[in-house]
């Protein structure tokens, strides 16, 4: 068995090198003495000569090695923030953060930083790196599948835009897509039609002020207070007044929607928006549904529906009467929502020369596309018509 190597502590060392002062002691005679080595007690006094103690030796050591450390690491720092700012500008010149820009930085800067420096930074691994160019060929071909697929839905995409006017954006195309039995993601319509440029077009335009309740009419209170959820058609009926330019000047639409179905079930148009353009907006949703004893029909609390000929409208067809907060439209939202839809789909998108061509395009847009043809979030991605059957016939059954 080899010997056992003897540890000695920084005291005991200190105390050996002290014998060394003494009077008539050599360094022979104290390492016989103490049985170690002359060369063990020589190196402990030039340690202590030199740093004070063999501790204070040791923590030079330590300091040494941490500034060392510290070095080390400051460079790597500066080496990883380098190369940092340069993927930075890279990608920005290369058109963005891509696995195939990443690869090109790394083979760009291959030869001035370590490759695995460069792919733990950018968060590729190393494998992928190097297998890159062998897997070339199986990538070209998924691209050119992906490609083949885009321009196989490019002309249905175009076909369904058109079919709505113009107006619909990638979810409701991804919904017309679906139902003609095509297998593919919303994300995928919605980069066909950006690449392809297939969108809506927005035009801002001035407006009035259609609302006045500044008068001294009662209003009705808010029944609804901003429950906008029912499973029956003819439980709630929203009402409210909207505009649009034409050349000849401001054209007045009231409308009537079935809050449950969104269906628009009675509307009128006039140049003016006095009391009877309401009216006959609700005389028309009465004449299509029926009165409804109990339903309630919302709006504001403008003066056209807190006045005297509306309000016998609503008592003669034993209609409970609901009006929004003062200034507040989302008390109204859904019906606000419709006329979003209207100007952001139609109206806005075209110039109207004369009141007669504004009526003619909005009855199409109302009775032709919104009612049966525009699908819509809030009942499934049914019409308004759709969803109305569909909840009548679960009535009767």
């Amino acid at each position: 068995m080899g010997q056992h190597r003897r540890n000695y502590t920084d005291d005991y060392k200190a105390a050996a090198v002290e014998r060394l002062y003494e009077p008539g002691a050599t360094q022979g005679s104290v390492a016989k003495e103490l049985g170690i080595t002359g060369t063990q007690l020589k190196t402990w006094r030039l340690e202590i000569e030199a740093f004070g103690s063999v501790e204070a030796k040791r923590r030079q050591q330590a300091d040494a090695a941490e500034l060392l450390h510290l070095r080390k690491d400051n460079k790597r720092l500066a080496e990883e923030v380098e190369i940092l700012h340069k993927a930075s500008a890279f990608f920005r010149g290369a058109g963005g953060e891509t696995m195939t820009n990443k690869r090109a930085f790394v083979t760009a800067h291959k030869a001035q930083y370590a490759v695995s420096i460069l792919c733990r930074l950018l968060e590729i691994s190393r494998g992928w790196f190097y297998g890159f160019p062998a897997s070339q060929p199986a990538r070209d071909q998924r691209q050119a599948n992906r490609d083949a697929r885009d321009q196989a839905l490019l002309p249905k995409i175009k076909t369904f835009f058109k079919a709505s006017k113009k107006c619909y954006g990638s979810k409701r195309i991804h919904q017309d897509l679906l139902a003609d039995s095509e297998v593919v993601s919303e994300r995928r319509v919605a980069r066909i039609m950006k690449e392809h440029k297939v969108s809506p077009l927005l035009r801002k335009r001035r407006k009035p002020i259609t609302t006045d309740s500044n008068h001294k009419l009662k209003p009705s209170p808010n029944l609804l207070e901003q429950k906008f959820h029912s499973q029956t058609p003819n439980a709630v009926w929203l009402a409210d007044i909207t505009y649009i330019d034409t050349d000849e000047g401001w054209l007045y639409l009231a409308g009537v929607k079935d809050m449950t179905t969104r269906e628009i079930v009675g509307w009128a148009m006039e140049d003016h928006m006095r009391a009877e353009l309401c009216c006959a907006a609700l005389e028309m949703a009465l004449g299509r549904r029926g009165p409804v004893p109990g339903l309630i029909h919302h709006s504001d609390r403008g003066g056209q529906y807190a006045g005297g000929d509306y309000r016998k409208l609503i008592k003669k067809a034993k209609l409970t009467q609901s009006m929004s907060r003062k200034g507040q439209c989302l008390d109204n939202a859904p019906m606000e929502s419709f006329f979003a839809s209207l100007k952001k789909e139609m109206v806005h998108q075209r110039r109207f020369r004369t009141h007669a061509e504004a009526k003619a395009a909005i009855f199409e847009y109302i009775e032709v596309f919104y009612n049966r043809q525009r699908r819509h979030s809030g009942v499934g991605y049914k019409t308004p018509k759709q969803a109305f059957e569909d909840m009548t016939w679960k009535m009767a059954a």
